[in-house]
């Protein structure tokens, strides 16, 4: 076993690597260790645990990120809008083709990685409280380890529901273990994340900034408490975060994901992103995502991003903005072809880029990387230093809002809407009341956190009060608003021109199977039988 364990964390080493925030560390190259000598001293012990930070990002390339990105396809927020390159692997997930026989080698990818980053935490969790180091560092970085752990499972979850629950290091038969049920799941996140924010500081000097910090988990707390259904606990921990942590609401929300503010006041935790290039770390978001087939005039090439033109936002999405008044934060989400980039107009004031290999005439705005720093980008296709946000202050008015109204304080509800609602010059919602009232929530969480990871699983969640289905299934299916919309009510001049990518995205959705992705195939054969798949699949 202890030959196994020793294989399971060299190959976590190589996977992690050695950096996690802006400044990068580095080691010389050591000989071979094991579980007995490797955290032998405490930067030993901290470079290990900084590659926790790089292995939950999966960053190091594209494919690595990919699924994070075709969750944002499967819902009514985007397409998977490249109409030029083969989209073996979005089509199976956007379209809800998705069968555990078909999957797409992402699917495999992330589960493998979320393991991956759950193996590493384990070593760490496990092996530094014996390390000979500051008890103080020691306790910092058992909680980050813990953090990770419980993020990592947090993501498994919504993705999959019932998983393989592994709180210590493993052999390599270590996954061929009975899938553990949700709530037991949740359970342990909850104990990680609360043993963690005891012991984390609240706030870093500036050479640790971007690291985990107890506010962090409070926030996690918060979220995963919301989806648990448990109001009481989601409003406490959101409550606590507004009310005592050091965060406020970015004035503007185009800043919100920008290149240039890393850890800005609204950030409660993000992936950062080094500027330096010869890092392989970076968010290939603002590549993948970026407008494929730019047109810059002659000698001004240097403008120019190597833009893939995966997932690409929807004219659904801009109608729910269009029907708030809410320009704001439309412009600060969403591009259309011809339209000056909000806050980069000067650079950027008529965008162009190729529509006839792009769905909808869109890109992303949060996603966006501004000419100026185009222009000091050694390279423009890979490790771009826009940081990956996580967490952050927007999401926990949203978590207490939500809350507050399951609880019955309709008043708080409202309050905080009309907090999140300001910020972008509009309206409070104060002639709301019941399903209305959390109708307007729902809606609000869409518009402001657009793109950001949550629709999908947000969709999952939500049980619609009135047909008492998930929403998810209320917007795809044959009779499901988004298709529908898309069949008979679009005129969008983009999309309806399109056929390349079928209108009819998501009328292939299957109740009671589609509301989770299946547990790779891979998986349930090597566990010999024992791991059984998802309804449906």
């Amino acid at each position: 076993m202890k030959k196994k364990i020793l294989n399971i964390l060299l190959a976590v080493i190589m996977l992690v690597g050695i950096s996690a925030c802006e400044d990068f560390i580095e080691i010389e190259e050591r000989g071979v260790q094991n579980l007995d000598n490797y955290f032998a001293t405490e930067s030993e012990a901290e470079a290990f645990v900084n590659g926790l930070y790089k292995s939950f990002a999966n960053w190091d390339d594209w494919w690595q990120q990919i699924l994070r990105i075709t969750n944002i396809m499967s819902t009514d927020d985007g397409w998977m809008g490249n109409l030029q390159q083969d989209p073996v692997d979005h089509y199976a997930f956007a379209h809800y083709f998705v069968e555990a026989s078909n999957a797409p080698g992402s699917l495999k990818n992330f589960y493998t990685h979320k393991y991956l980053n759950i193996g590493a935490a384990n070593i760490a969790i496990s092996q530094i409280p014996d390390a000979p180091i500051n008890e103080e560092l020691k306790e910092r970085l058992i909680g980050e380890a813990k953090f990770f752990r419980a993020f990592s499972y947090w993501e498994l979850v919504q993705n999959f529901g019932d998983v393989v629950l592994l709180t210590e290091p493993q052999g390599t038969s270590g996954l061929n273990q009975e899938r553990t049920p949700k709530s037991e799941v949740y359970a342990q996140i909850v104990k990680d994340l609360k043993e963690a924010a005891a012991v984390l500081p609240g706030e870093y000097g500036d050479d640790n900034k971007g690291r985990v910090t107890g506010w962090a988990c409070k926030a996690l707390l918060a979220r995963t408490y919301l989806y648990m259904e448990d109001y009481t606990n989601a409003y406490a921990y959101a409550d606590e975060v507004i009310g005592q942590g050091p965060y406020s609401l970015e004035p503007d929300f185009v800043d919100v994901w920008s290149v240039y503010n890393h850890n800005g006041v609204e950030s409660i935790f993000e992936i950062n992103a080094s500027s330096n290039q010869n890092y392989n770390v970076g968010n290939r978001f603002s590549v993948v995502m970026c407008a494929r087939g730019e047109t810059w005039p002659e000698g001004e090439e240097d403008k120019i991003m190597d833009g893939w033109g995966w997932c690409v936002p929807s004219s659904h999405l801009e109608q729910a903005y269009l029907s708030e008044g809410d320009e704001i934060r439309r412009k600060s989400t969403i591009i259309t072809v011809g339209e000056p980039v909000y806050g980069d107009e000067e650079e950027n004031p008529n965008y162009q880029f190729n529509v006839d290999i792009n769905k909808s005439g869109r890109v992303w705005r949060k996603y966006y990387v501004p000419i100026d720093m185009r222009r000091q980008l050694t390279v423009k296709d890979r490790h771009i230093p826009l940081p990956m946000i996580l967490l952050r202050l927007g999401e926990m008015y949203l978590t207490r809002a939500e809350a507050a109204f399951r609880l019955g304080d309709e008043a708080q509800a409202k309050a905080d809407i009309a907090t999140i609602r300001a910020r972008v010059d509009l309206d409070p919602r104060n002639d709301l009341s019941g399903n209305d009232l959390l109708y307007a929530i729902w809606k609000e969480r869409r518009l402001e956190m657009a793109s950001e990871g949550l629709r999908l699983y947000d969709l999952r969640r939500q049980i619609d009060p009135v047909s008492g289905k998930p929403r998810i299934a209320e917007a795809m299916g044959p009779n499901g608003y988004f298709v529908q919309y898309n069949l008979n009510e679009s005129t969008d001049p983009y999309e309806t021109i399109h056929p390349e990518e079928p209108q009819d995205k998501g009328i292939m959705f299957q109740e009671n199977q589609h509301e989770l992705w299946p547990i790779p195939q891979s998986e349930i054969d090597r566990s010999n039988g024992v791991m059984k798949q998802n309804p449906g699949y």
